[in-house]
This record gives structure tokens, C-alpha cells and sequence, in this order.
């Protein structure tokens, strides 16, 4: 729980944080080994830079690398704090009497930043490139250009259509558990329930008795096999047409006039 908990924590404050990332990456590689003055400054200080991202590559330039950084936030600081909660609730930062250790917890905090940061390096990384990444009137640094998939690939229909019903199953699977358990309740002569008066109630009891997690019992379950052959079988439906730049369906699909990227 702390693992996760620390993980969404950063992740949250990440959504809000993240331009000021990009903006701090694009200065701090401007005139990246030229002598002052000696190169053309495309941002002048931290207000201007926003203003000439937000023009010359759009407002969603601002947001540039943000699943990596999401990622990255999630691993640091989850692997940070929650190894550091471990640490402390097994007791390794007190003392013999019972007292708290500075050096213990000094240590200890040390050597979970040490791992947060290490196992978190490589998508940090990632994450500069890509916020690195603009237009050639305003580029700075290295561009490089990282395409997880060419444009207008059927491999970004399905990569589409998995994200999206990841989110779906996100969204429904408390009212699924709720269903499940007002179809499963015990009824009396009447064929009344005896343990929820409706869906609400279910889902207020499940959540006062069991917790936030109670109410996405079989989440995994939802998102594992079912889901991928659900997603295969819709994004697998349509192809490109390259001369139209249409969408086939799959009665099209055997035509000369379609073919897959």
C-alpha cells in the first residue's frame, strides 16, 4: 500500500508539474557548450518560454513526455517512500531503548532514494528526449526522434484500443462488483434482498466495510486475456487504406484496395 499510494501521490502532483519540466529541460540545454552570446536564445526566462512553446508547437508541446514522467514518478517515488515505510515499520530505524536513530533513518533514507533513483534513471531519460523534442525555429540540444509506431499503423488502432479498455474496466468494474453482488444476495419469501436495498447501497457498503479496493475486486482478472482478445478482435476490424486515407471494416478487408501498414 505505501508502494502505491506514494506512486499516484507524485503522479498526481506530475500532471501539474510537468511543463515547468519541459520548460526547465529546453533552458537548461540551451547553448548547451557555446560561449554566451554566441548563440541565438530562443527563450529569454521561464514566461517567455511558455509563450513560445505554447505558439510555435502548441499548448500540448507543454505536456510533452508526460507518460514517461508519469511512469517515472510512480517508480522513484513509490520505490522511495514505500521502501522507506518498509524500513520503518520492521522496526530497523530504532534504536535497542526504543528510540528513534538519526543515523538509521539517514541511511535508510538514503538507500531507498539510491534505489527509487536507479531503477527510475532510464525513464527519465526517455522522458527529456521527448520534452526535449520542437520545431527546428526553436529546437535546443540533441532532437531526438523517438516514434514508438510509424504514422497511421494498425499497431496504434490496437495500442489505442487496450489503453481505452484498460480505462473502461477502470471505470466500471465497482459497478460491476456492485451487479455481481446484488445478483448474488440472499432474497427472502418475497424475493427481496436481505444485504442491499440497490446499487448504491452496495457500493456504499462495499466501500465503508472493505475499503477503495474492495470495490475493484477482479480488476486484473478484467484486464487480462478477455480484455486483450476483445481489443485484438476490434482493432484487427479495420484497416488503412493508403489512397484514400480512409478506415476499411473487416468485409474489406480481402480487396485489393486495402492492406496493412
Amino acid at each position: 500500500m505505501d508502494f502505491l499510494m506514494s506512486g499516484l501521490a507524485a503522479c498526481g502532483a506530475c500532471l501539474f508539474t510537468n511543463p515547468l519540466e519541459v520548460v526547465k529541460t529546453r533552458m537548461q540545454l540551451q547553448g548547451e557548450l557555446q560561449a554566451p552570446g554566441s548563440y541565438q536564445r530562443h527563450y529569454r526566462n521561464v514566461f517567455h518560454a511558455f509563450i513560445t512553446i505554447g505558439k510555435v508547437d502548441g499548448l500540448a508541446a507543454l505536456q510533452k513526455g508526460l507518460a514517461p514522467a508519469l511512469l517515472y514518478q510512480f517508480l522513484m517515488n513509490g520505490i522511495r517512500l514505500g521502501t522507506y515505510g518498509l524500513i520503518e515499520a520492521g522496526g530497523y530505524l530504532r534504536t535497542a531503548e526504543g528510540g528513534l536513530s538519526p543515523a538509521r533513518s539517514a541511511a535508510a533514507g538514503a538507500l531507498a532514494g539510491v534505489m527509487g533513483a536507479y531503477l527510475g534513471s532510464p525513464i527519465y531519460m526517455v522522458k527529456t528526449h521527448l520534452q526535449a523534442q520542437a520545431a527546428s525555429e526553436i529546437a535546443v540540444g540533441h532532437q531526438y526522434k523517438h516514434q514508438i509506431f510509424p504514422p497511421q499503423s494498425w499497431k496504434v488502432a490496437l495500442a489505442a484500443a487496450m489503453v481505452s479498455g484498460i480505462a473502461v474496466v477502470l471505470a466500471m468494474t465497482p459497478f460491476d462488483v456492485a451487479s455481481t453482488r446484488l445478483y448474488n444476495q440472499p432474497t427472502d419469501a418475497q424475493g427481496k434482498g436481505l444485504m442491499y436495498r440497490g446499487i448504491l447501497d452496495a457500493l456504499l457498503q462495499t466501500a465503508r466495510t472493505e475499503g477503495i479496493f474492495g470495490m475493484y475486486k477482479g480488476y486484473l482478472e478484467q484486464t487480462g486475456w478477455p480484455q486483450l482478445t476483445g481489443q485484438l478482435s476490434f482493432s484487427s476490424s479495420s484497416c488503412y487504406c493508403p489512397r484514400g486515407g480512409c478506415l476499411l471494416t473487416a468485409r474489406h478487408a480481402n480487396s485489393q484496395e486495402a492492406r496493412w501498414e
